[in-house]
């Protein structure tokens, strides 16, 4: 009875990744926080591995991880804490790469030939409506930035989650998630290394705020988050995710506003309802007619 309510509790506690970002920027720079993160993530799921007993990729299996951990952990996790870095609004930059079932839609029709079906079409149109009515409204910056240099590493994070997830599926396919995440979180750490000695302080606030937020982001989205995906992944359940992951935005602006405070008008408002309306269009799979739902059931059964 309670599996059902998975999905969801999944997706709150991934949209509260981008608050613990907004929590613990203050004390750490990006890179440097992200590089503590990937530490941590490392040592984690390599306890992971002994007490599960899962076998850690090698060879080709290894290096599309690492090429999927750059894209995902590296490019996405990294363009999005910089954006937040710069003052952007944990809300909006959710909503932002939380397009990222739209671009997949889009590329995947360009480059694959894929054919679009016409809600998607139309979750499309929707999608390009609310993201300007949000960027037209009176949104609030947690402080004065560069907001060219934010949106540009919004973009990076989208182009970073989209291109990760279509190389994960094409290649990764198979590979033990627990194992794959140790090669993962190392790539995008290997990232975050030269970054942070380049072009940081590598200074760290240890406050109690801080601490929580690296915890939070460690133990509850990196561990908690990924074994309940696995959960649902073994039970059938993964569909259910990409259904509900247009969510994700408004769940991410109400823990915001919540925390901080952050506030949007109306503009804003109805330009999240439309693009959580947009990516529920593009993510929803079309329905069966009878003969085919018939002529599938048929094929699975034992």
């Amino acid at each position: 009875m309670m599996t059902r309510f998975i999905p969801f509790l999944f997706v709150v506690l991934w949209s509260s990744g981008f608050i613990g970002a907004r929590l613990g920027l203050p004390y750490a720079e990006p890179a440097t926080f992200l590089l503590l993160r990937m530490v941590a993530n490392i040592t984690v799921f390599l306890l992971l591995v002994v007490t599960l007993r899962v076998r850690v990729p090698t060879g080709k299996a290894m290096a599309h991880c690492m090429v999927a951990g750059l894209l995902i952990h590296g490019f996405y996790l990294g363009g999005t804490y910089f954006a937040i870095g710069l003052g952007m609004p944990a809300g909006l930059c959710s909503l932002l790469v939380g397009l990222q079932p739209i671009v997949t839609a889009v590329v995947m029709f360009g480059c694959v030939g894929e054919r679009m079906r016409a809600s998607q079409w139309v979750g499309l149109v929707i999608g390009f409506i609310g993201i300007n009515l949000v960027l037209q409204g009176n949104m609030a910056w947690h402080q004065d930035g560069s907001r060219e240099m934010a949106y540009l590493f919004t973009l990076l994070s989208l182009v970073g989650i989209t291109f990760g997830t279509l190389y994960q599926k094409k290649f990764c396919q198979g590979i033990d998630m627990v194992g794959s995440a140790v090669w993962q979180y190392s790539a995008a750490a290997l990232l975050f290394l030269p970054v942070a000695l380049t072009t940081e302080t590598m200074e760290v606030n240890w406050t109690p705020t801080f601490v929580f937020a690296l915890s939070w982001l460690v133990l509850v989205l990196s561990v908690v988050a990924i074994l309940l995906l696995l959960y649902m992944v073994k039970h059938g359940e993964s569909s259910k995710v990409a259904s509900t992951f247009y969510l994700v935005p408004p769940m991410t602006a109400f823990q915001a506003w919540l925390i901080f405070g952050e506030s949007f008008d109306e503009l804003g408002v109805a330009g999240f309802v439309l693009a959580a309306v947009a990516v529920f269009l593009v993510t929803r799979k079309p329905k069966l007619p009878k003969s085919e739902t018939y002529t599938a059931s048929a094929k699975s059964a034992p």
